[in-house]
């Protein structure tokens, strides 16, 4: 039954933003990812409309960026008259990404001291397979839904688990 041969596990994950400048100062100035190359402008025609799916005429800036361990960021600017629309994490296309922290309420004053708007405190789980879970939504400034999640004693679930969800707090198991 496999799956694609030779899979190791996510690479990076691709975002679109309406300022690279400004993504680039909270995502470095506030989460501190590290800017690793600038990809430059995209201009050429075929790879815009076929690629990208975008519409001629358009192009595209492009930077990527680490996020601690386990997660690289590719960040896309569209210089594009169609902007479309930001799906909320409960639409079709939704998404927010989770970032594991040691502490969580350490890392929530952080967030609140740089003005980051709060989903409210941290809530806890007590039961359930991710019982022992800590977590709280955020936004950044372009509208993306985040997370911050922890779980130093472990989740519910994984007591005689034969797989586990990767942990970059344990990355070797």
């Amino acid at each position: 039954m496999g799956g694609i041969p030779g899979l190791r596990g996510g690479e990076h994950l691709g975002l679109t933003v309406p300022d690279l400048d400004a993504a680039e100062a909270f995502l470095c100035g506030v989460l501190g990812a590290q800017m690793v190359f600038d990809g430059g402008t995209i201009a050429d025609e075929d790879t815009v409309v076929r690629v990208l799916g975008a519409r001629r005429g358009d192009s595209c800036r492009y930077r990527f960026y680490r996020l601690g361990h386990g997660l690289n960021l590719e960040v896309f600017e569209y210089r594009t008259d169609d902007r479309g629309s930001h799906p909320a994490n409960h639409h079709h296309g939704g998404h927010h990404i989770a970032l594991y922290v040691d502490d969580i309420h350490a890392a929530v004053a952080h967030l609140v001291a740089h003005g980051v708007e709060m989903s409210g405190p941290p809530e806890h789980i007590d039961d359930g397979p991710a019982a022992g879970s800590d977590w709280v939504y955020f936004r950044a400034p372009w509208g993306l839904q985040m997370e911050l999640v922890s779980y130093p004693r472990g989740k519910g679930y994984e007591k005689g688990a034969a797989v586990k969800l990767w942990n970059p707090a344990r990355p070797e198991e």
